[in-house]
C-alpha cells in the first residue's frame, strides 16, 4: 500500500489507508493547524530523521479513566505525598526532559527541537498540558500531551526518580475523570501503562469513542 506523501496543503488521507504498521503518511509540518486536524481524527506525528511521519496504529492503546488501575505500592507513596503534582508549572522543562530521557531499548528519540516548538506553540494556545512531578522543590518527573474535547492525547513521559512518572500520571488521570475526560490516548502499547489498566481496542471502537468524546472541539478557539 502506497503512504501518502504530504504537501503544504492541509489534509490527510482516510485513517483506514494507513499501513499494518500503522504509517498514514509522511511528510507536511508541524503547523498548529495539522498538528490538531490529525488529532481529530487520532492521528499523531513522529519523527524519522527530517520528515515527520504520521500514524494512526490498529490496534489503539488507551485507558479509559474508570478503569484507572492503582497498585497496592503506589496507594502508599501517594498516602504518603511522595511527590507535588502540578499541571502547566513547566511544560518547556517537562517537553525538554521528554526530549532527552534515554529509554530502554530506544537508540534515540523522536522528540527533535521542531517537535519542541510546535508542542510549546500548542501549550501558549491552550492545547498542550504538561504534569510535573516534584520533590524538594526540584523536577523529577512529567509527562505532557493534547487535551481536545473530553479526551487527553498522551504524548511522552520521563522518571528521574523511581515511580515519579507514574504517581503524576494517576494523580493527572483522577483528576480528569473529575473534569469529566473519557478518554485517554496512549497510542501505542507499553507495559507499564498496561499495569495501570491501560488496554488495546480496535481502530474502529477507537474511531467510534473518539468521534463521541470530541463534540465540542473545534480547531479555532
Amino acid at each position: 500500500m502506497a503512504i501518502t506523501l504530504l504537501t503544504e496543503k492541509l489534509w490527510f488521507p482516510p485513517v483506514e489507508t494507513a499501513s499494518l504498521d500503522g504509517l498514514l503518511a509522511i511528510g507536511g509540518d508541524l503547523q498548529p493547524e495539522r498538528i490538531l486536524l490529525a488529532y481529530q481524527s487520532g492521528i499523531f506525528p513522529w519523527y524519522d530523521g527530517d520528515l515527520p511521519l504520521w500514524w494512526f496504529p490498529n490496534p489503539r492503546f488507551v485507558l479509559l479513566p474508570n478503569e484507572l488501575k492503582i497498585s497496592k505500592s503506589m496507594q502508599q507513596l501517594i498516602k504518603q505525598n511522595k511527590f507535588k503534582v502540578t499541571v502547566n508549572n513547566a511544560f518547556s522543562e517537562v517537553i525538554k526532559n521528554c526530549k532527552n530521557c534515554i529509554r530502554k531499548d530506544q537508540e534515540g528519540t523522536w522528540i527533535n527541537e521542531e517537535v519542541v516548538n510546535a508542542y510549546t506553540q500548542l501549550h501558549k494556545m491552550g492545547y498542550a498540558h504538561s504534569v510535573e512531578a516534584w520533590q524538594n522543590n526540584e523536577l523529577v518527573g512529567g509527562l505532557y500531551g493534547i487535551m481536545m474535547g473530553q479526551v487527553f492525547f498522551g504524548e511522552s513521559m520521563f522518571s528521574l526518580k523511581s515511580n515519579a512518572s507514574k504517581y503524576a500520571f494517576i494523580s493527572y488521570v483522577q483528576q480528569l475523570a473529575k473534569e469529566g475526560v473519557a478518554l485517554i490516548d496512549c497510542q501505542v502499547y507499553t507495559k507499564h501503562l498496561e499495569s495501570l489498566g491501560a488496554k488495546m481496542i480496535m481502530k474502529e471502537q477507537f474511531s467510534q469513542l473518539l468521534k463521541h468524546f470530541l463534540h465540542s472541539t473545534q480547531i479555532n478557539k
